[in-house]
């Protein structure tokens, strides 16, 4: 009960300075997500290479996690977890290039109901295609309007320099660096939207650092001692970093800084064919469910409420996005589908939290995990591999085992990670939504090179960089 009354407390003294933002006007909200960006991937976190002066400042000005969790250790999973809170599985994103299940609550729909001018921007991979990024279809059921967005500028997947992007359906073509085109496009779009007053709901999802690398001669300067993967993997995150920086000042210069909550992560842990190493002391990288997998970067700045810049090690996750912003706007419980797997990190606005009372837990592609502040148990096959538990404070890099030695903490993580997964189970089925099951019409993933509706586009596709045959470092997901 103390700690219940703790957070209560805690959220009261949110809502205090949410309404003193801006004379209680509503904020605006951009959510901000790298792809296979790890976490070592930042100059505040102490890479040996790379510098990031943007995210650096962000950091600096803002609320800083250094424990924060993608939903899963690749990328529609976890985008699918920003959209409803849930699980991936819930929602039928089992793995990359898995569609949305548009029986699931998403954020947008839930702003969009409140008042709030929705717009996507970047990668959006919920739509079931996999491969490299195509302009979204204008038909595609699983389009970015389908589930909630009132603008969209969006592809399939991830895209690099010079990309062809979908406003609507209608292809278009842009010249430079991917990020700097969607942050160019979302500034745009906030000076038509944001400026009347009417609040605004804008997601920028990069297509970079992933492969194929391709950054700019000057981006890539500062890295001429590399290997040339790592050389253009490094420049893109230059690009990137330098685009958020547009993206500050644009919000400043719109004059709507101030009470904008600003929401950056990445959508995976790091890639191991990139040197210096991307996960900084962490074990694993994309694809894993160790921390190097599934910790990433992630910063939240909102200067009208957010007035102390602040490092948490508290635990959180990109489940947690929709219940905080339901949070902070008061929206009521049922915008989001039960069950709901984050919790709302609004009271870390305005001061410490000492623990986290619901545990973060993870499956994917059969191996799932389970933080519990700071314990964490992984298993690489559930319901029939073995466990290993970690002391997360002792031992961040998951060198040593406990779970023998600690029997009683090893069962208890156990029983909850079995639980929590029985649970997911029943939702898979379907089980939460009003029919009981999951309704027919639901995309298989497949490849949209292959796709009939994608034929009569397929000449000018296959000429563009995204393309071309995969390397084995590319390993395009």
């Amino acid at each position: 009960m103390k700690h219940l009354s703790l957070l209560g407390l805690l959220g009261l003294a949110g809502i205090s300075a949410l309404a003193g933002a801006d004379a209680g006007v509503r904020p605006h909200i951009v959510l901000v997500m790298a792809d296979d960006m790890g976490w070592g991937e930042t100059s505040y976190n102490g890479h040996p290479v790379l510098k990031t002066p943007h995210l650096d400042a962000m950091a600096a000005s803002g609320l800083r996690f250094d424990r924060f969790y993608a939903g899963a250790p690749n990328c529609s999973p976890t985008r699918a977890t920003v959209m409803t809170g849930r699980s991936n599985d819930r929602t039928g994103v089992e793995n990359h290039g898995y569609a949305l299940r548009r029986q699931e609550k998403t954020l947008p729909q839930a702003l969009r109901a409140a008042g709030y001018t929705t717009a996507h921007f970047g990668k959006w991979h919920l739509n079931g295609f996999k491969g490299p990024g195509a302009p979204v279809l204008k038909e595609d059921d699983h389009n970015p309007g389908a589930f909630g967005f009132d603008e969209w500028l969006s592809v399939t997947n991830f895209f690099d320099r010079d990309p062809l992007l979908s406003r609507k359906g209608k292809f278009e073509a842009f010249t430079g660096d991917s990020s700097e085109v969607i942050v160019a496009e979302a500034l745009k779009h906030l000076e038509r939207s944001g400026v009347g007053g009417k609040p605004t709901f804008t997601v920028i999802w990069f297509g970079s650092p992933h492969a194929p690398f391709v950054a700019s001669e000057s981006d890539r300067a500062g890295f001429s001692e590399l290997a040339g993967l790592s050389q253009h993997h490094f420049g893109e995150l230059v690009a990137m970093d330098r685009s958020i920086g547009t993206l500050r000042a644009g919000l400043r210069n719109l004059g709507l800084a101030d009470n904008t909550l600003l929401w950056f992560c990445s959508d995976n842990g790091g890639l191991p064919e990139i040197k210096p190493s991307t996960v900084g002391n962490l074990r694993g990288f994309k694809n894993s469910v160790f921390e190097g997998g599934l910790r990433v970067p992630a910063i939240i700045e909102w200067p009208a409420v957010i007035r102390s810049p602040r490092i948490t090690r508290y635990p959180a996750g990109t489940v947690d996005i929709f219940p905080t912003i339901a949070d902070v706007l008061h929206l009521p419980a049922d915008v989001m589908l039960a069950p709901i797997d984050g919790s709302s990190l609004q009271p870390l606005f305005t001061a410490d939290v000492a623990a986290r009372s619901k545990p973060l837990a993870f499956r994917h592609t059969g191996r799932a995990a389970l933080v519990d502040n700071r314990y964490k148990i992984v298993t690489q096959k559930i319901g029939e591999g073995t466990f290993e538990v970690f002391d997360l404070e002792t031992d961040p890099g998951e060198t040593k085992d406990i779970s023998a030695a600690q029997p009683e903490l090893s069962g208890r993580l156990r029983t909850a990670l079995l639980a929590w997964n029985d649970s997911v189970g029943l939702s898979f089925s379907g089980k939460d939504y009003p029919e009981g099951k999951v309704a027919a019409g639901e995309p298989v993933s497949r490849d949209w090179m292959s796709a009939p509706e994608y034929a009569p586009y397929m000449a000018q596709l296959q000429a563009r960089p995204e393309f071309r045959p995969a390397t084995k470092a590319g390993k395009k997901k």
